[in-house]
């Protein structure tokens, strides 16, 4: 019996010996044989792809282009007509102005006076009569509308009939346009009341230096608007 577990032990050892060495890699392969790994990986078939590589460089390139590429000179900035700018508190109308003086002073400019709108009334004109304004009411009624009131002021829209009122005049024409679809035609929008006076500037032929010289005061006034000459 001795014997026996002594030949055992000693086959096994040999065969430790031979799977370690590999003399039995025919038969058996841990995974990691380099003639396995060169199988898998089919070097011949890499490729490098040269775009990959310069798409980023290439893109951070034209975005830094764009930065560099120069502002418009004077010479390239042609002269506009008319160009308004405004509306100022009478405050701001002597500073923006004394600004103009001093920077630009070859342009010529002109002031006038202008109203801000603080509300838009939707209305029907006058129908002539108490009467006839009441049958138009039923007959507004009868389109499904109800908020509306028979206006009998002494001011001429007496027995016009008032349809909403609105902060700017693109809510009021969308109201116009609802009630148009609901079979309700003829509204207007006029001013329901304006605000205090202010002061719009025109300047006229501005461009090259002066263009440039307008462009630095009118940082000063960020919130107002230029635009072309009504």
């Amino acid at each position: 019996m001795l014997k026996i577990i002594f030949w055992l032990l000693l086959l096994a050892n040999a065969a430790l010996f031979a799977m370690q060495k590999g003399y039995l890699g025919a038969l058996y392969s841990d995974g990691r044989e380099p003639a396995r790994i060169g199988r898998q990986l089919q070097p011949d078939k890499i490729r490098m792809t040269a775009a990959e590589n310069v798409t980023a460089p290439a893109a951070v390139a034209s975005l830094a282009s764009a930065a560099l590429a120069p502002a418009p000179t004077a010479a390239e900035l042609a002269p506009v007509a008319c160009t308004e700018v405004g509306n100022f508190t009478a405050a701001e109308a002597r500073r923006f102005s004394s600004q103009l003086a001093e920077r630009v002073p070859a342009v010529k400019f002109v002031r006038r006076e202008t109203q801000e709108v603080a509300s838009h009334m939707v209305y029907l004109p006058s129908l002539g009569s108490k009467e006839a304004a009441d049958a138009k009411a039923d007959e507004v009624r009868r389109l499904g509308i109800s908020d509306f009131f028979v206006i009998q002021d002494s001011s001429p829209l007496r027995y016009g009939i008032s349809l909403g009122i609105f902060k700017t005049d693109e809510a009021a024409q969308k109201q116009v346009a609802s009630l148009a679809k609901r079979g309700l035609s003829g509204a207007k929008v006029g001013t329901r009341s304006v605000s205090s006076s202010k002061v719009a500037f025109q300047l006229r032929d501005l461009g090259g230096d002066a263009k440039l010289a307008f462009d630095k005061i009118k940082l000063d006034f960020p919130a107002q608007e230029v635009r072309s000459c009504p």
